[in-house]
């Protein structure tokens, strides 16, 4: 598919202007839909279409689809971890400060285009089964398209809960008069049919490299264990991560941090993941997240909570007040994700040094503007010997990886009453930490595990889009978001230049940023009020 991709990016046969309600039929213009789907090179165009979705290449000023990187990086500075530079009154900072509403961007975007790609994917199915042949390629791509159109409900039943559910093509008038579905029938078609997929598309090791970016079992099954999680089938999706790790066709990537580089697009650890290409089809995560000095928007800022997780190399809870902190590089004696993952105050990146401290008079300096609010930007995912255009980058964005898999498999476990072995242990959460010279966990209490497997998601999966969906669906979400907000340690010589909170010094030199207002019940997304005066039936 890369290659397919590669010369045919911008040819997009299932791409067309709604009118009305986004349920209606999506239309494949300039095509006669009697002879369309004849042609298996027609097909091909089409299916990447499917892949497509919304996605906007370049600088994604919204949130443009799911698997775009808005939604898998930018949405992650919305949670506990980090901080939009935006603020909260932007419609990305707007969802976990108190003031989503039915009006908002992100919640109108991220419910409209999935509908626009589940009708597509619908379309597609129908016209490929209305041809009297056993091509065995055609069922490939029906199967896939099954799959995206399955994504989409995962994405849809997480966030929105009772939502419209569609398995055909609809006329106009019944889109427009379409009623919701309860939450578990959504989840429960999407299990129904992820598990049916997994069964028709091929498997990761015989996935040729010209068609990386097309969905295998292992994608399949790694929704599906998603899926299972949101809906509390812990056993069942337990079964599904076993699976994946009992074909042995994926594995971890011995290095964490190139995993996120464009180099490592072959990597077995990628399950699955959005296709880039430099300059021909690229996005704009690099200008979205530099730093002022080279060029960025600092938008994606890390916070305290993040910076604070990261432990001692001997695995033991960092503390400011340890003398093994080294205020001069805070990421020394330090699990090498901080690295691998933020830049800070004295860190070189892109070689040369990123200073943002209050007294400095570097572009960077902390505080008021379009500048760092935290101290703390994005190092992860930038190879920085790449020089190429900063709205193009052409990073894959990664979707699902092997480590999810197996810290998912002893979380379900868990949840399922399965005892905790060290086995288990070693096999699952180990072997990620493993990868980076962190010592063993060895605790099998469930209650106390488990906070071990929300902090190390945290660090695991940083700005990989799974942090609010992980809050939500462990409905610890206002608990965790309704902490003040504080960014990096300064140790100045003038302390009067660091934000306090209500006049106060922090007794960690913290500069503090702000607080949100989550409220409980926001982690359920509303339908967009454009939709409901569409259809009353969705209010």
């Amino acid at each position: 598919m890369k290659s397919i991709i590669k010369k045919l990016i911008m040819v997009l046969v299932a791409i067309a202007s709604l009118t009305s309600c986004e349920l209606d039929r999506y239309p494949l213009t300039n095509f006669s839909e009697d002879t369309f789907f004849d042609k298996e090179e027609n097909t091909k165009l089409a299916l990447i279409g499917l892949y497509r979705g919304g996605i906007t290449y370049g600088v994604d000023y919204n949130a443009s689809d799911w698997w775009a990187y808005s939604a898998k990086i930018l949405i992650d500075g919305v949670s506990d971890m980090g901080y939009d530079r935006r603020g909260f009154n932007n419609n990305l900072g707007k969802l976990t400060s108190g003031q989503i509403d039915e009006n908002n961007g992100w919640v109108k975007d991220l419910y409209q285009k999935p509908y626009r790609r589940i009708s597509a994917c619908t379309r597609f199915i129908e016209g490929i089964n209305t041809l009297e042949s056993d091509n065995p390629e055609m069922e490939r791509m029906k199967a896939e398209a099954r799959f995206i159109r399955a994504v989409q409900y995962f994405y849809l039943a997480s966030y929105y809960y009772d939502v419209p559910l569609i398995k055909t093509v609809l006329t106009l008038d019944e889109a427009n008069t379409v009623l919701k579905s309860p939450r578990a029938e959504v989840l429960q078609y999407a299990i129904d049919e992820l598990t049916e997929v997994a069964n028709l598309l091929p498997r990761h090791k015989d996935l040729p490299s010209s068609e990386r970016g097309r969905a295998t079992a292992q994608a399949a099954l790694v929704y599906l264990a998603r899926t299972h999680l949101v809906a509390k089938n812990y056993k069942e999706a337990a079964v599904a991560c076993k699976q994946i790790i009992d074909w042995g066709d994926n594995k971890l990537d011995t290095d964490y941090q190139k995993l996120f580089y464009p180099s490592a697009i072959n990597s077995s650890e990628h399950i699955f993941a959005t296709q880039f290409v430099d300059d021909l089809a690229g996005h704009g995560l690099p200008q979205h997240a530099y730093p002022i000095k080279d060029g960025g928007w600092c938008l994606v800022n890390g916070s305290s909570i993040l910076f604070e997780a990261y432990d001692f190399l001997d695995g033991t809870p960092f503390s400011y007040d340890d003398p093994r902190f080294n205020k001069n590089n805070f990421g020394e004696n330090r699990d090498p994700r901080l690295d691998y993952t933020l830049i800070y105050d004295g860190s070189t990146f892109r070689g040369t040094v990123y200073s943002c401290n209050p007294e400095t008079t570097a572009a960077d300096k902390i505080g008021p503007g379009q500048t760092t609010q935290t101290g703390f930007l994005l190092r992860k995912y930038f190879d920085e010997s790449w020089n190429g255009d900063k709205s193009q980058y052409g990073n894959n964005v990664p979707l699902a990886r092997y480590a999810d898999v197996l810290m998912m498999y002893l979380e379900a476990e868990m949840e399922a009453g399965t005892p905790i072995t060290q086995t288990l242990l070693d096999q699952t959460i180990n072997a990620v930490r493993g990868r980076v010279s962190m010592p063993k966990i060895t605790e099998t209490n469930p209650d106390k595990l488990l906070k071990i497997i929300q902090k190390e998601r945290m660090i695991e999966f940083a700005f990989e889009g799974l942090r609010l969906w992980d809050l939500f669906r462990w409905g610890i979400a206002e608990e965790r978001l309704n902490q003040d907000i504080y960014g990096s340690p300064f140790y100045i010589t003038n302390q009067e230049l660091m934000k306090k909170k209500d006049g106060q010094p922090d007794p960690y030199n913290r500069w503090y940023v702000d607080k949100r207002n989550f409220k409980a019940g926001q982690e359920r997304w509303p339908i967009p009020l454009s939709e409901k005066n569409i259809n009353p039936n969705l209010r």
